[in-house]
C-alpha cells in the first residue's frame, strides 16, 4: 500500500515527483479524465495585448481537476489490495474519490465539513460515496477520517500531500505544454498544493522559460507568506468564498515542489473572485466556482504589458449550486 499523508510528510528529504512519473499518471488516467482543451479568451487577449487561453477543468468529470489525482492514487491502492478508501475533503476531492472508487467497485467514505455546500455533498452521494460530517476545519476532517480508516480497514486517499496525487494533477501541465508551445505564463490556483505543485513540475520540465504563478485568496495567503519567508508557513485561520483554497498550509511534499518551481504567488480579494465568476459566465460562457476562478480574478486585475504571453489560466472547477451562483452573481454586480 502506498504511504498515507502522515507517512509522506515524514519523508526527509522528500522524493520529488518527476516528469516520468507524471507521464505514467497520464497513461493511467487516459480514457477516464477528460483531456480538456485550451479555449481562447479573446476579450482578455485584446485587453492585455497577449494571447490568453483558459484550461477549463470545470468541464472535467465530477466538475473539477481532482479526478486526475484521485483516480491515479485509488487505482494504485486497489491494485495493492485495498477494498475500500476514505478521504477528507471540502468537496471536489471527495467527489473525485467517490467517482474513482465506483469505477473500481470499492467502498468510499468521504469526511466533509459541516458547512459543505449542497452541490458538493450531493455530488458525492450521487456517485455512491458515504458522507460523514466532521467539524469545520481540515484538521477536524483529517482526524475523523483517520479514526474511521483504522477502525474499518480503509485506505486513506489524502487530498494533496501525496506523490500519486501530485502526479495525477501534473497531467494538466503536460497538456498545457503540448497544446500551447511557447507558453510564457501559467497561472494556477493553490489550496493544499496538489494541483499547483504538479502543474509547476511539469511546466518547468517541458517549458523551463515559462513563468509559473499561483493565486490564492487574500484570506488564505499560505503560499505567498511561505515563499516570502522561505519556509512552509501554517496560518492560524483562513476564510474565503473560495472554499477549495482555504487550507491553513500547503502540504509538506507540495511545498518542496512549489518552493523550487513557482516563480511568484499572488493573492486576490473576495470582490475580485466574485467578479471573476461573473466574467466567466458572461464572457467565457463557463460556470466556474470561486476557487476555480482565482486565476481569472488575478489576470483581470493586470495591466497591459504586465504579463508575458501566451498566458494559460487553469480554471480548476465549477461545482457551485444554482442558489449559490445566483448569490455570487448578485454580490458581484
Amino acid at each position: 500500500m502506498l504511504p498515507d499523508e502522515a507517512a509522506v510528510t515524514a519523508i526527509a528529504p522528500p522524493d520529488l515527483v518527476t516528469l516520468e512519473v507524471i507521464r505514467a499518471a497520464a497513461d493511467a488516467i487516459a480514457g477516464v479524465a477528460v483531456r480538456t482543451p485550451l479555449l481562447p479568451a479573446d476579450d482578455l487577449s485584446h485587453r492585455l495585448g497577449v494571447p490568453v487561453f483558459v484550461k477549463p477543468e470545470n468541464l472535467q468529470r465530477i466538475g473539477a481537476f481532482k479526478v486526475r489525482g484521485a483516480y491515479n492514487l485509488v487505482r494504485q491502492l486497489v491494485e495493492g489490495g485495498a477494498r475500500g478508501v476514505i478521504t477528507f475533503s471540502s468537496g471536489n476531492h471527495g467527489q473525485a474519490v467517490a467517482y474513482a472508487a465506483a469505477r473500481f467497485g470499492v467502498r468510499a467514505v468521504i469526511v466533509m465539513p459541516e458547512t459543505v455546500t449542497a452541490a458538493k455533498r450531493g455530488g458525492v452521494e450521487r456517485l455512491g460515496g458515504e458522507v460523514v460530517l466532521a467539524g469545520r476545519t481540515s484538521a477536524d476532517r483529517r482526524a475523523r477520517a483517520t479514526e474511521i480508516a483504522e477502525a474499518e480497514g480503509l485506505a486513506v486517499v489524502p487530498p494533496f500531500d501525496h506523490p500519486a496525487i501530485i502526479a495525477g494533477q501534473g497531467t494538466i501541465g503536460l497538456e498545457i505544454a503540448a497544446d500551447c508551445p511557447g507558453v510564457a505564463t501559467v497561472a494556477v490556483p493553490v489550496g493544499g498544493g496538489g494541483l499547483s505543485s504538479g502543474v509547476a513540475t511539469a511546466i518547468k520540465a517541458l517549458a523551463p522559460r515559462a513563468r509559473v504563478v499561483t493565486v490564492e485568496p487574500e484570506g488564505a495567503a499560505k503560499l505567498a507568506r511561505s515563499l516570502a519567508e522561505g519556509r512552509r508557513v501554517t496560518l492560524e485561520k483562513t476564510g474565503s468564498i473560495a472554499d477549495g483554497l482555504i487550507t491553513l498550509s500547503v502540504g509538506a511534499l507540495n511545498w518542496e515542489h512549489l518552493s523550487r518551481y513557482v516563480d511568484q504567488a499572488f493573492t486576490v480579494s473576495e470582490g475580485a473572485l466574485r467578479g471573476a465568476v461573473r466574467y466567466a459566465l458572461e464572457r467565457l460562457k463557463l460556470v466556474v466556482e470561486p476557487s476555480g476562478a482565482a486565476t481569472l480574478a488575478w489576470l483581470l486585475g493586470q495591466e497591459p504589458g504586465a504579463v508575458l504571453g501566451p498566458v494559460v489560466l487553469v480554471l480548476s472547477g465549477g461545482n457551485v449550486e444554482w442558489e449559490g451562483l445566483v448569490a455570487l452573481l448578485a454580490e458581484g454586480a
